[in-house]
C-alpha cells in the first residue's frame, strides 16, 4: 500500500540539488575567469618578451 500524505525527503533532495548547481555553476566562473586572467598574463609577457624562447 502506497503511504498518504506528504513524500518524505524531497525537500532535503531540492534543496540540496540546489546548492549543488550553485557550487558547480560558480567553479565554472571562476575556472573561466582563472583562463581569461593567464591569457591576458601570457599575452602581456609575450609583448614585452618576444624574443625569450
Amino acid at each position: 500500500m502506497a503511504k498518504k500524505g506528504k513524500e518524505k525527503n524531497t525537500r532535503n533532495k531540492t534543496l540540496h540539488t540546489k546548492l549543488i548547481n550553485k557550487k558547480k555553476n560558480r567553479l565554472k566562473k571562476e575556472q573561466l575567469t582563472r583562463k581569461e586572467k593567464l591569457k591576458e598574463i601570457i599575452t602581456k609577457a609575450n609583448k614585452t618578451n618576444p624574443n625569450n624562447d
